[in-house]
């Protein structure tokens, strides 16, 4: 099987998996919660998107990697994890609630670039570009991108925890 093909494969499994994780644990733990609570678990998670500053380390990735994909990913994943940190730190002011929706959009669009940007520069083709960091977009990509979804879905909810038999 081809290289882009196991690429392709690990990343849809990831999907799959961290969206079963997402709709088994992680949702029903926070949709009872209020709303700040419940984004909290979430913002933290999202803190550790220095990560993605490894698309610069040479050695991690290969000499190779386009800069052209390597930099707007790992600048874009420190800028996430900096806005995340920020709200952590003002969670239940509104500036905290305005910094949430900062930290969610950039973090959705950075993600959703990330992919955009390796599929134009032909990351796909060759993974092994990104050496060890092979693991972030097949494995804390899918997860990172199911948890802004559920951090959307909270922000959009308002204050007020869902009742325990609130389907979905």
């Amino acid at each position: 099987m081809s290289p882009q093909a196991l690429f392709g494969i690990t990343v849809v499994f990831g999907f799959v998996v961290w969206g079963m994780v997402a709709r088994q644990y992680i949702w029903p733990a926070l949709r009872r919660q209020p709303r700040a609570d419940a984004l909290r678990p979430l913002l933290f998670l999202h803190s550790f998107r220095f990560v993605g500053l490894a698309f610069l380390v040479p050695g991690v990735v290969s000499p190779d990697l386009p800069i052209a994909f390597a930099w707007p990913a790992a600048y874009g994943d420190l800028a996430t994890a900096t806005l995340a940190l920020l709200a952590l730190a003002t969670l239940r002011s509104r500036l905290g609630i305005i910094l949430v929706w900062a930290f969610n959009s950039l973090g959705t669009v950075d993600l959703l670039y990330a992919f955009y940007e390796g599929n134009r520069t032909g990351l796909g083709l060759e993974p092994g570009l990104q050496g060890a960091a092979y693991f972030i977009p097949t494995v804390l990509v899918p997860l990172l991108l199911i948890t802004h979804a559920l951090v959307f879905r909270l922000l959009l909810r308002g204050n007020m925890p869902l009742s325990p038999s609130a389907t979905g």
